[in-house]
């Protein structure tokens, strides 16, 4: 009993780990499992299971597991009376079960989607069209459980009805802890940082430590190019640099995952049973990741704010290509 209890521990900490060495950039997060979902938007099209694609009939895939990375634009911790926050960083993990493969799909925090607001018992009161970073703030309670499930509703909208059906959630500092932890990331700076930070020179390859970590995934305004799409492709540099360093510590070190979770733990929200946990940590340690995924669209100056209009083109065929599969007669 004893053995069982110590490696469910374990695996809950393996599982944890790699999470979080996906997570990344301005602010990211930790897991939680939504088993019992409640969709609040109307019923999509989809839930027949069938789709017709540039002449072809489509029907869903079995065994397909998704999960939503996110990343409150907050420090401290993620349960808060006054929710003003908003999810600066959002990208669906996508497992596929049959060919042992997962691929993930970055969603711009400046998409115009279909937003839910709710009271603060978690019930909708309207929906408007605004930037899916502002589901998370769009709900009149205090629960970081509500409000990250409610920008997951919105992500489901967005990719025609496919289900998220967990979510991970780390407040911005968990960064810098993160990466230094793993004693420092190195990339090749992608823009120009001058009056920023002078210590990020573009062109050069420097190791990431601390607070220039953060800098480096989060800043936008004071650059040549300051839209979100620019930020994103630093985003997806950091993280596949992170996980490979992450990764390498975790094979020099048995105890490292342990020491990360329990570091990590002031700055995540999650839930998971033991059972899942087992599952996800055989995924993560035995899937190929193919990479990661952008929807296409156009970038504008709205009335205030930068606003990204996704090309529905695009969101079909990430759609058709990862949950999909034709339909045989």
């Amino acid at each position: 009993m004893r053995k069982s209890r110590t490696r469910n521990r374990y695996l809950k900490y393996i599982v944890i780990g790699l999470a979080v060495a996906f997570l990344i950039t301005a602010a990211l997060m930790i897991i939680e499992i939504w088993e019992n979902r409640r969709g609040r938007f109307p019923e999509s099209a989809l839930e027949s299971g069938v789709v017709a694609y540039e002449g072809q009939d489509y029907v869903l895939k079995d065994n397909i597991e998704t999960f939503l990375v996110l990343g409150l634009d907050k420090y401290e911790g993620t349960d808060s009376q006054n929710n003003g926050n908003q999810a600066d960083f959002l990208m669906l993990f996508v497992f596929d079960d049959n060919t042992q493969q997962c691929t993930a799909i970055q969603i711009n925090r400046d998409t115009m989607a279909n937003v839910n607001r709710l009271d603060v018992g978690g019930n909708k009161i309207d929906t408007t069209v605004e930037q899916i970073a502002l589901a998370y703030n769009y709900i009149y309670a205090d629960s970081a459980k509500k409000s990250s499930r409610n920008v997951a509703d919105s992500v489901e909208d967005l990719l025609m009805g496919i289900p998220v059906q967990h979510y991970i959630t780390l407040t911005m500092d968990s960064v810098a802890v993160m990466n230094d932890l793993v004693g420092g990331v190195e990339v090749t700076v992608l823009d120009d940082f001058t009056g920023i930070d002078d210590t990020l020179v573009e062109g050069e390859t420097v190791t990431l430590k601390g607070e220039q970590a953060l800098r480096y995934v989060r800043t936008r305004y004071g650059l040549e190019d300051s839209t979100n799409s620019t930020r994103m492709e630093r985003q997806q540099q950091y993280i596949n640099a992170l996980y490979d360093k992450t990764m390498s510590c975790i094979a020099e070190d048995d105890e490292f995952v342990i020491t990360l979770v329990d570091t990590m733990d002031d700055y995540a929200t999650y839930d998971i049973s033991d059972f899942r946990l087992k599952e996800l940590a055989e995924k993560f340690d035995e899937y190929e990741f193919l990479g990661i995924r952008d929807i296409e669209g156009e970038t504008q100056l709205g009335d205030e704010f930068i606003e990204f209009y996704p090309d529905e083109a695009s969101i079909w065929e990430i759609v058709i290509d990862l949950f999909y599969t034709p339909k045989v007669e």
